[in-house]
């Protein structure tokens, strides 16, 4: 379906808003002020803002070498070939290469000027400021990302309370048969998620918020861990009394599962059960002894997981975002 994002939407209109501006001060070559805005709209606030000042030193640069090498050497093609070896490096140099192309086109405009004069350096200092300008402005209105956020800390969450279940279901019973679509689903929701609060943090410039992106990557890290427990729960092939002990702890870790921070509550919980079994006395043949062994590894990732949770200060939702799913119930 053909859909207009909305940064397109501000790239046609500050672009026809900076060449209007341009033509109404009288300034030649204003159809570069609607180049430079196109040039200069950004994804976030903070990403404008470095654009924009790059673009200005570079085109200062831009306007230095002109004069340097046009006025010293001659207004000819083979000098902006000459001018353009030592100019973009130059910018490398000092990092400044996002301003390139802007510097460029004022580049183009002096030698198109044939000399280099006070009112022409005014003139192309206006169409920057202009351009430049007009983008910034654009570029105040970014769209909210935050309910996104909301919904993708939700369906994680789901996924997290569905995979735990599932594990206690196969601790109870091996024969228990699962797609595992939840785990896919889960690595493509935290990479947007990470991705989106770095975004909102770009687009905070008077705050830094980085309190979701805090919390994606915490849920990483636990990922990470559930991947690595699957794999211990999948290797266990006796069943053994300690199995079905973390299983029941398992079903109730997955109906905890929550922004918020109760994880030492759990981990009391899981120290008790690890005495517990230790209480259980020796196995009695090898194949118990295996999947005794690989419990306590299954217990000692588990115990990492709540730590990193531990760690957390916390997620609060904001009451004023209107929720169409269920209340979630209070989770780890």
């Amino acid at each position: 379906m053909f859909k207009i994002g909305y940064r397109t939407a501000k790239t046609a209109i500050g672009t026809a808003l900076a060449i209007t501006i341009s033509q109404w001060a009288g300034l030649g070559g204003f159809v570069s002020a609607g180049i430079i805005t196109i040039l200069c709209i950004q994804n976030t606030k903070k990403q404008s803002l470095r654009a924009a000042w790059s673009r200005i030193l570079a085109c200062t640069v831009g306007m230095i070498f002109s004069f340097f090498f046009f006025e010293g050497i001659d207004y000819a093609p083979w000098v902006i070939s000459l001018l353009l070896l030592f100019f973009i490096p130059t910018l490398v140099f000092l990092n400044l290469k996002e301003g390139v192309v802007t510097s460029c086109v004022i580049i183009l405009h002096i030698f198109s000027a044939g000399q280099v004069t006070k009112e022409l350096i005014v003139n192309e200092f206006g169409i920057i400021s202009i351009g430049i300008g007009v983008a910034l402005v654009m570029n105040l209105y970014m769209p909210s990302v935050e309910k996104r956020m909301y919904h993708l800390q939700e369906e994680i969450e789901q996924n997290f309370m569905t995979i735990f279940h599932k594990i206690a279901l196969y601790l109870r019973d091996k024969d228990h048969m699962w797609d595992g679509k939840e785990i896919v689903e889960t690595e493509k929701l935290l990479k947007e998620g990470k991705e989106l609060a770095f975004k909102n943090i770009e687009n905070h410039l008077l705050k830094d918020d980085t309190l979701f992106y805090s919390y994606f990557v915490m849920r990483e890290k636990q990922f990470d861990i559930i991947e690595r427990i699957l794999g211990i729960v999948t290797s266990i092939s006796h069943q053994v009394k300690a199995a079905l002990v973390l299983a029941d702890f398992m079903d109730a870790l997955s109906t905890r599962i929550h922004p918020g921070n109760t994880a030492p509550f759990h981990l009391n919980q899981l120290y008790d059960l690890k005495a517990e079994i230790d209480g259980m006395g020796l196995p009695d043949t090898r194949e118990e002894f295996e999947a005794r062994a690989a419990l306590f590894q299954f217990i000692k990732e588990i115990e990492e997981y709540l730590l990193i949770k531990s760690s957390f200060r916390g997620l609060k939702k904001e009451q004023k975002i209107e929720r169409k799913k269920k209340p979630v119930p209070e989770m780890e």
